[in-house]
């Protein structure tokens, strides 16, 4: 896979990732950890088809004699998919987002600290300049209201994505020996809504919330999860988060067209940030890619 397609498939899996937010807004009765564990339970079902599918029986054998780093990056998936349902349900999606802007900055501190990564000068400045263009996009809203716990839980998120990551990074590197990764996203899915379901009684989700919650679980989590373990082999562990930042844009671009929330100008203003930071730094990895392919 080349690193231009590689790139491209991470921006739909942004795309994907985005829609969490407008189609919770659409639920009638499901709310809360409900809202958690349908959408783990549908993940689950999802990839429980697909990966025996691609995998066939051996996919479960291969669950019960699950390596650590697979059980260690489904833990990390578990928490990812439930850290951020509850957080949006105890502050606001502005503080959630502001808190995972972080994601980019954890993960390339850990990169450098646990795979030794040096770190091109200008992904470090697209790190930057991306988190000042979230915190410009959100920063008042931010600063309005909210719960300090829900701002709390949300750090979660940005931290096991960071250290999934790794995991991810670190795997892909040790040759084809590695474990595969791909039942880890399961296992995340399982564990979620494991431990989400005795919070959730009594269910309460009308035939219209499952529906759109079996969206969430298939479409907006199992498909761009898979492709995400993929595309830990062709880009470094910085890139996958920084260039996950497109997430809210996107999410905040689906409000607007979905449900009506017009973004005021210091969004659009922080999201030309944003893009800019990741389109100057792709390019510049690109130009430098061609470079050493002439060079060669």
């Amino acid at each position: 896979m080349t690193h231009r397609r590689a790139v491209a498939l991470m921006v739909l899996v942004t795309l994907l990732w985005s829609i969490a937010g407008v189609v919770t807004r659409h639920l009638d009765a499901a709310r809360s950890f409900e809202v958690t564990f349908w959408r783990s339970l549908f993940c689950a079902v999802s990839l429980a088809i697909g990966l025996t599918v691609l995998r066939g029986p051996a996919l479960w054998a291969g669950l019960v004699r699950a390596d650590r780093v697979l059980w260690a990056s489904g833990l990390c998936w578990a928490v990812m998919y439930t850290a951020f349902m509850v957080a949006l349900t105890l502050t606001t999606v502005a503080n959630v987002l502001v808190t995972m802007a972080i994601g980019p900055m954890v993960t390339a501190l850990f990169s450098r600290l646990f795979l030794g990564q040096r770190l091109p000068l200008r992904t470090w400045a697209a790190i930057l300049i991306a988190g000042a263009g979230i915190a410009w996009m959100f920063g008042a809203e931010a600063g309005s209201g909210g719960s300090l716990l829900g701002s709390l839980v949300a750090c979660a998120v940005p931290l096991a994505g960071a250290v999934n990551w790794i995991l991810l990074q670190r795997n892909s590197e040790s040759g084809p020996k590695a474990p595969d990764m791909l039942p880890a996203v399961l296992l995340g899915a399982l564990i979620s809504a494991a431990v989400t379901l005795p919070l959730a009684l009594p269910l309460q989700a009308s035939t219209h919330d499952l529906r759109l919650l079996a969206l969430l679980g298939s479409v907006q989590l199992a498909l761009p999860c898979l492709l995400v373990v993929r595309l830990s082999r062709e880009l470094l562990a910085p890139e996958i988060a920084l260039l996950a930042l497109l997430e809210v844009l996107f999410g905040v671009a689906w409000a607007w067209l979905g449900a009506g929330e017009r973004p005021p100008a210091s969004v659009l203003l922080g999201g030309v940030l944003v893009l800019g930071a990741l389109v100057a730094n792709e390019a510049l990895a690109l130009r430098r890619q061609s470079l050493a392919e002439t060079l060669q």
